[in-house]
């Protein structure tokens, strides 16, 4: 069973999600400060942590931004501080989702299936193996990239983001087409991901002025590269 680390230093929540969780199939361990959090993920090895960032000992952002220094588990962030400037944080440090506390069961368990489907990497019989857009290579089994042949450090997300571009390269893809199929159906409006997200891989590539990966004011991104992917099977 798929195993989840929630870190909260409510009781009651806890207690909710663990029940919820488990009655849904998910194995759950709970932390109460960031410490035991850092250490719950190095010891367990979760398939996703759901953190929230109001703790007693350190500020989540800081357990999201040491736990990413060494693991790219989805971590699914939870607040009472609905914010941009606070969800944007989130992100990048190293966050793959943002919920805003009241939240619903069904909602968690919703992002956390989005975040298990991340996880396990699916390669459809629909998708090649390997995805080569000019100077950008993405090894989909293995989950690698390069850049001018460099080695490329992305996140789980920054890497399924960029093989959508891939996919579709010289096409415009439209923000909620970049949503849907990268985070989900449920994630159409939270246009601040693709911001973030954009930023933080372009900067990776060495790419800061938008060269290959555009922007299409209003509109979404692309890869430019005139003569698109070559596909490996």
């Amino acid at each position: 069973m798929p195993q989840i680390l929630v870190i909260d230093d409510d009781p009651g929540l806890l207690g909710v999600c663990s029940v919820g969780l488990q009655a849904l199939g998910h194995t759950v361990r709970t932390a109460e400060t960031g410490e035991e959090g850092i250490s719950g993920a190095a010891l367990y090895a979760p398939d996703v942590i759901v953190l929230d960032l109001g703790l007693p000992d350190l500020d989540g952002l800081v357990v999201c931004k040491r736990i990413r220094a060494w693991s790219e588990v989805p971590i699914i962030v939870l607040s009472a501080d609905g914010s941009e400037d606070r969800k944007v944080d989130a992100l990048e440090l190293g966050a793959d989702d943002y919920m805003t506390k009241p939240f619903g069961l069904r909602e968690l368990h919703a992002r956390v299936q989005v975040a298990l489907r991340h996880r396990r990497a699916e390669n459809g019989e629909d998708y090649p193996a390997q995805l080569d857009v000019g100077p950008l290579q993405l090894d989909l089994v293995h989950r690698e990239a390069t850049f001018e042949g460099r080695p490329l450090d992305l996140t789980p997300r920054e890497l399924d983001f960029l093989a959508f571009l891939a996919r579709n390269a010289g096409k415009v893809c439209t923000r909620r087409m970049i949503l849907e199929n990268v985070w989900g159906p449920g994630y159409a409006s939270e246009l601040h991901y693709l911001k973030v997200y954009a930023y933080r891989i372009r900067r990776k590539l060495g790419d800061e002025q938008g060269k290959f990966l555009q922007s299409d004011p209003s509109v979404g991104y692309r890869l430019a590269w005139p003569g698109g992917p070559a596909n490996s099977p």
